[in-house]
C-alpha cells in the first residue's frame, strides 16, 4: 500500500505544498526562479530569440530544485504532483509579491 497524499483539488494540494516550503532560503530560491523566467520569457518574446524560451524549464526548476534539496532538504513535490507543484510555484510567488507569505 502506497502512503502518498492523494488530493481532489488544488485548494486541498496547496497547504501541503506550503508547509514543502517552510524554509525562507528554498522560497528566495523560488521567487527568484520565477522570477527570472518572467524575465527571461518576455525577453525572448520581444526580442525575438526564440530559443531562449527552451532555458525557462531550466531556470525555474534549477532555482527550485537548489532551494530543496541544500536548504529544505526534501524531494521537490513537483516529482509526485506536477501540475499542482507547478499551480504551486505561481500561487506561491504571487502570496510572496503581495506580502501574503513571508519572503
Amino acid at each position: 500500500m502506497s502512503n502518498e497524499q492523494t488530493f481532489n483539488s488544488f485548494s486541498e494540494f496547496y497547504p501541503y505544498y506550503l508547509e514543502e516550503h517552510s524554509d525562507a532560503i528554498c522560497r528566495r530560491l523560488h521567487f527568484a526562479g520565477s522570477l527570472l523566467v518572467l524575465i527571461v520569457g518576455a525577453w525572448a518574446l520581444t526580442s525575438g530569440k526564440f530559443v531562449w524560451l527552451l532555458a525557462l524549464p531550466v531556470i525555474g526548476y534549477g532555482f527550485a530544485w537548489i532551494g530543496h534539496f541544500k536548504f529544505e532538504k526534501n524531494r521537490p513535490a513537483t516529482f509526485k504532483y506536477p501540475l499542482y507543484s507547478l499551480m504551486g510555484d505561481w500561487v506561491m510567488f504571487r502570496d510572496m509579491l503581495i506580502g501574503r507569505i513571508r519572503f
